[in-house]
């Protein structure tokens, strides 16, 4: 089994959270389908427990994994983009190219959460969800802490002013310009702004472009010739 190679996020010292570099496809839908499951198995052995996925859809529903039989070898738990688990039995993965990842976790209840936020999801509010059904499961907005993993940046996701519009109305820091000078949407400021808001204690983004480093997957980056594929944020709680 060849793990790829990861990024830590530091959710404190009783949660394992990392995101995963490209080349390594995670994702059982679209790319090169070659040694995936070779890398899932792999990045489970990593976490120490089998890894729960979601069917993304862009929305805003969360489900709440309950332990590791629910867990499929191979396809997804449910179709959401938040997934929210209590103690060490399960970690939780977000597979994403573009789209913001989101790593959360309260080390002292042994609650952790993950979503998965594009313009639908940031829109709607699929990270103030998260951050609620871990509070339903014990969680203290206090003591979360969340990491905002790589994604497009502000400079570079040029979207239509009507849309940028549509989105700054629903969350003000996702107005943003591309280094070029037209409209644009800066998905992991309006991310971080909607857990601040969501009363999280930490947050920490940690500023990589997904179109402009080729170390991470890119939807947007297939234009100029890179591999199709998702990378993934993985999170576990170390006990209960």
């Amino acid at each position: 089994m060849t793990l790829p190679a990861l990024v830590a996020a530091d959710l404190g010292p009783a949660v394992r959270a990392a995101f995963t570099r490209a080349p390594g496809n995670l994702s059982r839908t679209v790319g090169d389908q070659d040694g995936v499951l070779d890398r899932r198995c792999a990045l489970a052995a990593w976490a120490g427990a089998p890894v729960a996925y979601a069917w993304q859809v862009h929305g805003r529903g969360v489900h709440v994994v309950t332990g590791a039989a629910e867990v499929p070898d191979d396809g997804p738990v449910a179709r959401a983009d938040g997934l929210v688990a209590v103690g060490p039995r399960v970690a939780l993965g977000v597979l994403v190219a573009d789209c913001v990842p989101v790593l959360l976790a309260d080390g002292v209840a042994g609650v952790v959460g993950v979503a998965h936020a594009g313009r639908a999801g940031v829109a709607a509010g699929v990270v103030g969800a998260v951050v609620a059904a871990m509070v339903a499961e014990g969680a203290a907005p206090g003591r979360l802490r969340a990491v905002v993993g790589p994604a497009i940046c502000g400079r570079c996701y040029e979207v239509p002013a009507d849309l940028r519009d549509e989105v700054a109305a629903v969350v003000p820091a996702a107005r943003a310009e591309t280094s070029w000078g037209t409209p644009a949407l800066d998905l992991p400021a309006a991310v971080a702004a909607q857990l601040a808001d969501a009363g999280v204690g930490a947050v920490t983004a940690l500023g990589a472009c997904t179109l402009e480093d080729p170390g991470w997957y890119s939807h947007r980056g297939r234009a100029s010739g890179r591999p199709e594929g998702r990378f993934a944020g993985v999170v576990r709680a170390l006990a209960r």
